[in-house]
Order: structure tokens, then sequence, then C-alpha cells
């Protein structure tokens, strides 16, 4: 697995990406990580994602645990160009964890979601709250 590279974008108080993170790691692969709520968000790096994963600024906003209802952002008429620019205010608007890879860019919620971005699949895996996991051949 020496060429093939992922990146994380992970946020560490997360159950779901902590579980992402290590279903990378048992395929073989150290991924890079990138803790996006400590460094923030760029606007061309957003949008970038966004582009790769071909959804929209709303598709990826968080609601939970975030200043999204405060801020308006549910409302009718609120564009992606806005959801962006709060994105970038407040880093905890987008869903975690994003996961990129040679195979493509996803959020992996829930987290088996990870396992289609990746090349050598672990055929069992044990979440941190002791689900096992059984990863089908596809």
């Amino acid at each position: 697995m020496k060429n093939f590279e992922a990146t994380i974008y992970h946020n560490p108080k997360c159950g779901t990406s902590r579980n992402v993170l290590a279903m990378i790691r048992a395929s073989g692969v150290e991924p890079t990580v990138v803790e996006y709520v400590q460094g923030g968000w760029e606007k061309k790096q957003l949008e970038a994602l966004i582009a790769a994963m071909g959804v929209s600024a709303k598709d990826i906003m968080r609601v939970k645990g975030t200043p999204c209802l405060e801020l308006g952002l549910d409302k009718p008429g609120v564009t992606d160009a806005q959801v962006i620019a709060a994105m970038v205010a407040h880093p905890i608007l987008v869903e975690r964890p994003i996961v990129v890879t040679p195979k493509g860019a996803k959020v992996c919620r829930p987290s088996e979601v990870v396992f289609t971005l990746l090349e050598n699949v672990p055929k069992l895996f044990t979440k941190e709250d002791g689900e096992v996991v059984s990863i089908k051949p596809v």
C-alpha cells in the first residue's frame, strides 16, 4: 500500500471520526490527518472537497453541536457561498470525517463508508464501542 494515499479531515472528539481513522490504519495505510477544527478551513480547500464529493456545501453541513441554527444556515435561500463562508468562520460546521483517497472523497458516516475508499479492506473490524463490522467483498 506504499503508493495508496489517504487524507482524513478528522475531529478527534468524534467517535465516528476516530473509528474511521482506525479503519484506514487497519487497511495498512497511514493517512494524512488534518484536524480541521483546530486548523480551520480555507475557502478554496472546501470548494475543492465539495466538488470532489459531488455535493453541495449544505450536504456536508453539520447541525448537531454547531452554531448552524443560530446562524440561520438552515433557512431557505441560504446559498452555498454563505454556507462555505460560515464553515470557514466556524470549522465545526463541516460534517466529519471526510476521507480522500485515489478512489474518491466522501463524508464517512456511517464509518463503514470508508471501506469504499480503501484498497486493502480488513475482513473484520471492531469499533471502539465493541461493535464488530464484517466486511463483505465487493
